[in-house]
């Protein structure tokens, strides 16, 4: 869980974790050096929640710095402010017809926020995830939404070239190398969409268009600009 300067979302996170029935979890939260009163909290936690607290470089830097000091056998991210759906959710993800043959868990997440993500309708602001050619048009999994095996990020972390959808990077790789994931019909969490991936700033998609030449080729620019293009103007039609 990275966290920088936002107890009370942190706390309201950490609330969410403890109401947990499913208990075999380690908790580790990323300070990239917060405030005094965060500082004070973050000392007041008991096991199984603990931290680190140093300067990073942003948040993919963080979750590496989470991905090595973890010891469990499965990953998952949650940010400062975002909840799990309710109380059993990880005890129905880690339900052994789930963990068994899979890697790559994934489920639904609802956006809770100011923003709205243009794809989404406003009274039903949730995402669906999806495993397919599509995952070259977006990205078909929430950050916090899917459970990863530890064990898929031996070979590689996050890519810290890429500062907002580093994530979608890592998925894309993924997909690219057949990674079989499994779906599940649960929403796993409540989340924020006020994020800087969903601002519909030009530099996003500048870094989207960066990450998929980066797995394919650049024969291939055209068409991931004209994608990139048309989500940008999209979001700013709906936006404006």
């Amino acid at each position: 869980m990275p966290v920088f300067n936002n107890l009370k979302g942190l706390q309201k996170t950490i609330d969410s974790i403890k109401k947990q029935t499913f208990k075999d979890v380690e908790v580790w939260i990323i300070d990239g050096c917060s405030n005094k009163e965060s500082q004070d909290f973050l000392k007041g936690l008991d096991a199984p929640f603990f931290y680190q607290s140093e300067k990073d470089n942003g948040i993919y830097d963080a979750m590496n710095k989470g991905i090595s000091l973890s010891k469990g056998e499965w990953l998952y991210f949650l940010g400062s402010g975002d909840v799990l759906f309710n109380e059993n959710i990880l005890s129905a993800v880690f339900e052994k017809s789930n963990i068994e043959l899979s890697r790559l868990i994934a489920g639904k997440i609802i956006y809770a926020g100011v923003k709205k993500p243009f794809i989404y309708s406003k009274n039903k602001m949730i995402k669906n995830p999806f495993w397919s050619f599509s995952m070259w048009f977006r990205n078909g999994l929430h950050h916090q939404g899917t459970f990863y095996k530890k064990e898929l990020f031996l070979d590689y972390n996050y890519n810290l070239k890429y500062k907002t959808l580093s994530d979608y990077w890592f998925n894309l790789q993924l997909y690219k190398n057949k990674e079989k994931c499994k779906l599940i019909d649960f929403t796993i969490a409540k989340c924020n969409s006020d994020g800087v991936s969903k601002s519909g700033n030009w530099n996003v998609y500048r870094e989207e268009i960066s990450l998929k030449k980066s797995l394919s080729s650049v024969f291939y620019a055209p068409i991931f600009y004209i994608i990139a293009f048309s989500k940008y103007m999209s979001r700013k039609i709906v936006n404006d």
